[in-house]
Order: C-alpha cells, then structure tokens, then sequence
C-alpha cells in the first residue's frame, strides 16, 4: 500500500538548507512522515527556531546543525553529527543552493567557483561523506535539488546553470555507481518557486504571483510544499525502482509558438 510506503518510521534524513522554504517544506513533511531530521544552514537562530516548529508540529525528532555548505570541514561534521546522534543516515536531501544573477561578461572567476561550490560541490561532499555510512548499511535515499536552469539554462546565470546541470549528471553517474549497493540517487528540478523569501523579492520590485506566473502553463508559480512533494516520494519506499533521474517539477513547459485564445 501506498500509504505504507510512505512511513519513514526509523528512518534519519539530513536536509540541507532546512531552515527556510524548500527546504523547510520538505524537513517537516518527512517529520510528519515519522522520520527524524537533521536540518543545516549557516544562520543558527533562523535554524533552531525551524527545527523546534518541525518537532512541535510533527512530534519526531529534529536536530538543528548549523552549516555552511561551502566549507568541506563543516559539511563532515554535519554528517557525523548525525551518526553520532541517531547512528545512521537513510536519507539526504542536498537541497541548499542559490545564486546572484548577471551576464556572462561580468562574473569573475571566484563568482564562477563560488556557485560551483554552493550548488555542486556541497552536494559532492554531502554525498560522499553519507554515501558511506550508505554504503556499509546497503541502502539509502539521496535527492539533489536542481531547477530548471540546469535543464534549459537561463540568461543571466550562466554559472548557475552550469552547476546545477553538473548536479544533474552527478546524480546520474552516483546513480549509476551506487545502485548495487541498494542506493538511489535522484534529483528534482525546481520551476519557479513561491517561497517567503522570492515572493518578499517579487513584492520589492513591484510584482505579484499572477505576473511571475504568466509564461507558466498552470499559470502560477509552485510552492515550496509542491516540489517537496516529489522530494519525499524519491526518498520514499514508493520509488523503490526509481534511481538516476531528473524530474521537473515546473509547472509545464514554456514553447514558443503562436498565442492560443
């Protein structure tokens, strides 16, 4: 039953960039769900503040590991906390990421490498330090978070479609390596995304869900609780058979054409 593949009882998650939208969204569904959590982003007021709504609301354990993604040292020590706490790692969401548009002439190298490192890179050291303890248990979950800018590339983020498309094929090839160790590995590619923080930036610039949503063909952006949705069902026992793939969860393709009435 469905309902049952969708129990996480016993099951520990890590999801990166936790204390807000995205994220948040998908640490308190998995909560719910009855799995423990351990939730990481740098700002740890904003972070302990999320975990205890996520163990208020869901009555499961949810411990905040303040982490900057983009240091290597800390990534590891994030997820031995998590053995150390709780003694396994089923589930990661590498879900932290982000970007600061501009055209392609203008961005300096160390912008280039710092995009790589937020949305790549972190992702690589998340999953290799919790690809082991997966590795010698013979199972687990990983969900990269993409967007659609590593499918179709946006103008203005050349950096930022790039890494996000690498993080494609990275979950691809971990995929393809990790399978026989009972491991799967997807990613889900965000549309755009009504989270607090993107509709406070709409709002400042004069804007509104129904303008950012009319290219769209389900004529609204998406919620954070839409694309944790598809998050959670990667992660759970109901996409047993599933592994290597990338998702868009956009609200329908953008196709040039002539206007329909």
């Amino acid at each position: 039953m469905i309902s049952e593949q969708l129990d996480f009882g016993g099951k520990v998650a890590i999801v990166t960039g936790g204390a807000t939208g995205i994220g948040y969204a998908t640490a308190l569904q998995l909560a719910r769900l009855g799995a423990s959590v351990v939730i990481a982003s740098r700002t740890a007021e904003e972070l302990e503040a999320a975990a205890q709504r996520i163990a208020e609301a869901s009555g499961s354990r949810c411990l905040a590991v303040p982490t900057d993604v983009k240091n290597e040292a800390a990534v590891v020590h994030l997820v031995q906390r998590t053995v150390d706490e709780f003694g396994q790692v089923d589930i990661l969401i590498n879900n932290a990421g982000g970007t600061r548009m501009g055209p392609l002439e203008n961005i300096p190298s160390r912008g280039w490498d710092s995009i790589f490192e937020l949305n790549t890179r972190s992702a690589y050291v998340a999953t290799r330090e919790a690809g082991r303890h997966m590795i010698a248990r013979k199972c687990g979950a990983i969900v990269n978070i993409s967007s659609n800018a590593g499918i179709t590339g946006v103008k203005g983020g050349a950096h930022y479609s790039a890494a996000k498309s690498a993080l494609q094929m990275f979950t691809t090839v971990t995929a393809a390596e990790w399978g026989r160790h009972g491991i799967r590995a997807n990613c889900v590619a965000a549309g755009m995304i009504a989270s607090p923080r993107a509709a406070a930036a709409w709002e400042a610039a004069g804007l509104d869900e129904k303008a950012m949503g009319a290219g769209i063909p389900l004529g609204h952006p998406g919620t954070p609780d839409e694309i944790a949705n598809m998050i959670v069902f990667f992660a759970s026992d109901a996409a047993s058979y599933i592994t290597g793939q990338t998702v868009a969860v956009n609200g329908g393709p953008s196709l040039g054409g002539i206007e329909l009435d």
